[in-house]
């Protein structure tokens, strides 16, 4: 099953809440509004069920797996601003004809988290858990989230760690700025604090990192020079890492750093275009779009490094 595991659709009940909203998250029209960025026009062809199908197709897709976007900050808002806008795209999204499967979403602004929650989500069907990035920064935020990861453990599904809220930006800035600088520091910090943190207490899970991690894999080298520790051509088989927003040169990279057996196809449609990276054998595009997917997606045979 040729497989995009990164892109976004916005059901009609979700996209009419972010309406209702009189302050960012919000949208105006179709005029996205949000506290870190500038003003971002959507085209509604991007949210219309019908033409994603056929665009998905035209991909050349047996299943894309669409999510709720991190970078809109809802799994922040406070509980009772954060549930109808979670219940609505988890139960638009659900609803999605093929090819479209789900990644579920929790509110993070609880004392604890809502573990029932996110196991109804799973068994209605989602594929696995999104977190955003800005979740698991460090050792805190690992733990914080442990009993979330526990449960895609025990259900055997994967977690999808995808680029979070951007910080109000000092000055001026220009628009790409949140895509280039606070999303990849993001990646990177919470792969980092994923190799130290987080597998140690979570040795069965997978993980998925959005943007190839923002490419902090390929610091290896630098982290063993720094007393990181870690061995040349060791390789995590149940972390793997989504190519959106980049192409041959980045992947063929991360490919040397990691090997191509933990990349899989990612797209972020509708916010960027999927590109099929030259690997010089048709056999590496088959491995990043339905092989390495399925082996992401489980069930798993244990993924142990």
């Amino acid at each position: 099953m040729p497989t995009d595991v990164h892109q976004h659709l916005w059901p009609p009940a979700f996209v009419a809440l972010l309406r209702d909203r009189g302050v960012p998250p919000r949208l105006d029209g179709w005029t996205l509004e949000l506290p870190g960025e500038p003003p971002y026009p959507v085209d509604p062809a991007d949210h219309d069920v019908a033409a994603r199908v056929r665009l998905a197709r035209a991909d050349g897709l047996d299943r894309a797996l669409v999510s709720l976007s991190s970078p809109l900050g809802i799994e922040y808002l406070p509980p009772e601003e954060a549930a109808p806008l979670l219940a609505a795209f988890h139960d638009g999204a659900l609803a999605l004809p093929a090819p479209f499967g789900v990644w579920a979403s929790v509110c993070l602004a609880v004392p604890e988290p809502d573990t029932d929650g996110l196991r109804r989500e799973l068994r209605r069907g989602c594929v696995g858990l999104q977190l955003p990035a800005t979740a698991l920064l460090d050792a805190t935020g690992w733990t914080r989230c442990a009993p979330l990861l526990d449960v895609l453990t025990a259900l055997d599904k994967p977690l999808f760690v995808h680029p979070g809220a951007a910080p109000p930006a000092e000055g001026a800035a220009p628009a790409w700025w949140p895509a280039l600088v606070p999303y990849v520091q993001q990646m990177h910090a919470s792969w980092f604090a994923f190799r130290a943190f987080g597998r140690p207490r979570h040795p069965d899970l997978r993980v998925c990192f959005a943007a190839l991690a923002g490419l902090a894999p390929l610091h290896g080298e630098r982290l063993v020079a720094r007393g990181g520790g870690g061995e040349r051509g060791r390789v995590d088989p149940g972390a793997f890492y989504e190519t959106s927003s980049y192409g041959t040169r980045a992947v063929d990279a991360l490919v040397r750093a990691v090997g191509i057996d933990v990349v899989v196809s990612g797209s972020d449609r509708p916010y960027a275009r999927p590109v099929i990276p030259d690997l010089g054998a048709e056999a590496a595009v088959h491995a990043l779009r339905t092989v390495n997917p399925a082996r992401l997606l489980g069930p798993s045979k244990g993924v142990r490094p």
